[in-house]
């Protein structure tokens, strides 16, 4: 069976939206979405940053009849801080003085009309995993790349996923050469625990199935 594609005007929403997921790991971070979603539960997302991989869960949420759950403080990762690589002036509140991806995150979910299919929590991965009590169909880690951050998203967020749901990694880089490892090492911390197995690879996106116990 051929891997669910998201309609011409989601894609066109993704590609217009603010953030930095390519094109191609991001029809695979839908596909995976669409197939978690059959069963029924949420769809949860660590770092919401302004929504654009977000459009693509609220997407597959729809179709399934569930619902995308996406998780942020909306102050920005480390390398999104002023001086540093990804930083955006743009979504700088000027009255605060730090940065509020909140408000660009709204204005994107409603201008590709997914506003009724997103749950927003505004806080930190940590605090929300520990008052979340239930079962996830996919968690999307692409949240901050610190060891210290990827490990409180692995730790708080990979045990909420079914029995068959999904576990999908972004930014996973073998090669220190080509990028941070933190979630290279989360990625390898799933698969050492025996409690997933990889099912598909697109470029720094990796996805895992939840198969047994014992994270």
């Amino acid at each position: 069976m051929a891997a669910a594609a998201p309609a011409p005007e989601t894609l066109a929403a993704f590609e217009a939206a603010k953030g930095f997921m390519p094109v191609r790991e991001g029809l695979a971070l839908y596909a995976a979405a669409a197939e978690a979603a059959r069963l029924g539960l949420p769809l949860l997302e660590v770092g919401t940053y302004c929504g654009r991989s977000t459009i693509l869960l609220a997407d597959a949420a729809r179709e399934a009849g569930t619902v995308a759950v996406t998780v942020d403080h909306h102050r920005g990762s480390e390398e999104q801080q002023p001086g540093w690589e990804y930083h955006d002036p743009e979504v700088v509140d000027p009255e605060v003085g730090a940065m509020d991806t909140l408000p660009t995150f709204r204005r994107t979910l409603h201008r590709a009309g997914l506003e009724d299919h997103v749950i927003a929590v505004v806080g930190r991965s940590p605090q929300v995993a520990r008052v979340w009590a239930g079962e996830v169909g996919m968690v999307f880690i692409d949240g901050g790349h610190t060891d210290e951050h990827a490990s409180a998203d692995y730790e708080g967020w990979a045990p909420r996923v079914a029995d068959g749901g999904l576990l999908v990694i972004h930014d996973v880089f073998p090669d220190p050469a080509d990028g941070g490892q933190a979630p290279y090492r989360v990625y390898l911390r799933a698969l050492e625990s025996r409690a997933f197995t990889e099912v598909a690879v697109t470029d720094s996106l990796r996805v895992l199935r939840r198969t047994g116990a014992g994270i």
